[in-house]
């Protein structure tokens, strides 16, 4: 068990309220976000209602007095396949956006991997506090 750092806390619930807010996009803007990306509507309004449930997960983690450390490197993992994964569906054969679909993909694939490398860092810095 590690004691999150202020810093893993902050990431923690960044990635709840970012998973919170696309979620609710996603889940309740489907229809219209898949005409203007050309994405497919059970694709965007799936991954809302998983984000939003992963949400909850993350704020119930960023709460906790000490966490698993396996369960941080969990949602670092989660998320990094998840930027990974955004990225490969733009292979071609996979789905067919358009170009405004696809900068949508990109942004928060970054996003989510600028995210996964916070909590990387606080993950590490609670480490190195418990070390101390």
């Amino acid at each position: 068990m590690i004691i999150p750092s202020t810093f893993l806390r902050r990431a923690l619930l960044l990635d709840a309220a970012s998973c919170l807010l696309l979620g609710l996009l996603l889940a309740v803007g489907a229809a219209p976000l898949g005409w203007w990306f050309h994405l497919p509507l059970a694709l965007l309004r799936e991954s809302g209602f998983f984000l939003l449930a992963f949400a909850a997960l993350l704020l119930w983690l960023a709460t906790r007095p000490a966490l698993p450390r396996w369960a941080v490197l969990g949602v670092v993992a989660g998320n990094a396949l998840w930027a990974i994964d955004s990225v490969l569906l733009l292979l071609p054969g996979w789905i067919a956006p358009n170009m405004l679909g696809g900068c949508f993909i990109l942004i928060q694939a970054i996003a989510t991997g600028l995210i996964a490398e916070l909590e990387y860092v606080g993950l590490k810095r609670s480490a190195a506090a418990a070390m101390a």
